[in-house]
């Protein structure tokens, strides 16, 4: 069965104590800013702004 897309990265900055600790921490803030900044790339790719 293939795993999921990204799955890999997850077990490995999970696995790892700093980043752990660092995603613990600074998750919350850091995952919106992330989706966000993917929602406008693909608004802008798409030409949704028609630039």
């Amino acid at each position: 069965m293939a795993s999921a897309p990204g799955k890999g990265a997850g077990r490995f900055f999970a696995t790892r104590p700093v980043a752990a600790r660092a995603l613990a921490r600074w998750g919350h803030i850091l995952l919106p800013l992330v989706l966000i900044a993917v929602g406008l790339l693909i608004l802008v790719e798409g030409g949704a702004f028609g630039l």
